[in-house]
């Protein structure tokens, strides 16, 4: 009971704990599982996110995914795209967490007989600068302010913005310093006069402990807690609500504004990469396609025809 109770922990669900509880072989499979997803320098949202969807196909089967046959694996992704209102991430999760698995247990064949996903080519939203004013300034708590600074002036992912150390933060330097983000790697971030400025208020008047932003806690044993997921992506949904915003605006949102004015400010794709954590330029490049830079900004042809400056 003990060990059902640190997976639903160390999981954020009760999925693998049942799965653990009830399917004959599955505590072993997911502790090689487990350990394969540590050694590998995955993340412990990808653990999560991996871990949920194996669970969920042992439970639908009442079995270890690796002693499925390939048809039974293809009926039950099938299923998956077939549902009324289908989630993109769930199938990708599922698929994903199913390589790693036959991969981990030598089961190649398995492993090429899944489906490929075709990554669509969607160019992120971006807010304009006087969006992402509107939100800071419609913020009543200095909390939420600071969150939606946060996350535009630095760049940060929800995971990272949320976990955010206190002794990661270096007003004096005006550095910021991201440990282990995606793909486990650290880097700096500056902060700028107006972060620093807005931290030392906010340190003077909440006097968090140990997290930037602290989260409610669920046990006496959690009181050191960080700001939940949910509850940051709703404080942004409804700022931007708030704000009169009409654009799918989530956490991320903030993230792409934060490369995209940059670029539009002159400063050079490499360095927004190393910025933003990327391991390869090629993610950063997306920006390029809609930053409003270069020798001259793109135009409409109907303003030049009526005389439009």
């Amino acid at each position: 009971m003990k060990n059902h109770l640190h997976l639903k922990q160390s999981t954020g669900d009760t999925l693998v704990a049942q799965a653990c509880a009830t399917i004959d072989g599955f505590n072993a499979l997911y502790k090689r599982f487990e350990k394969r997803m540590e050694t590998s320098g995955r993340s412990p949202s990808t653990l999560q996110n991996y871990s949920r969807y194996i669970s969920k196909i042992a439970l639908h089967f009442n079995c270890v995914p690796t002693l499925l046959e390939d048809d039974q694996i293809e009926d039950y992704l099938h299923g998956l795209l077939k549902v009324s209102t289908p989630s993109e991430s769930y199938f990708k999760h599922t698929v994903y967490g199913l390589r790693f698995l036959f991969r981990l247990e030598g089961l190649n064949d398995k492993r090429i007989a899944l489906p490929s996903i075709k990554r669509e080519k969607k160019l992120p939203v971006v807010l304009s600068r006087q969006e992402v004013k509107a939100m800071i300034q419609v913020a009543a708590l200095l909390k939420h302010r600071l969150m939606v600074s946060l996350l535009y002036g630095c760049g940060l992912r929800c995971g990272e913005a949320r976990t955010l150390l206190i002794k990661n933060v270096d007003l004096e330097r005006g550095t910021l310093l991201v440990v282990k983000g995606k793909g486990n790697k650290d880097r700096y971030v500056p902060l700028g006069k107006l972060l620093v400025k807005g931290i030392k208020a906010y340190l003077e008047s909440e006097q968090p402990q140990t997290y930037l932003f602290m989260g409610v806690p669920h046990t006496t044993e959690l009181s050191n807690a960080s700001f939940s997921q949910r509850g940051l992506q709703w404080v942004i949904k409804m700022l931007s609500k708030k704000a009169g915003i009409t654009k799918d605006v989530n956490v991320h949102t903030l993230r792409h504004s934060y490369a995209t004015h940059l670029l539009e400010d002159g400063l050079d794709i490499v360095t927004i990469k190393e910025l933003l954590g990327h391991a390869n330029i090629e993610t950063t490049m997306v920006y390029l396609h809609v930053a409003q830079s270069g020798h001259k900004k793109p135009f409409s042809p109907l303003d030049t025809l009526y005389n439009i400056q």
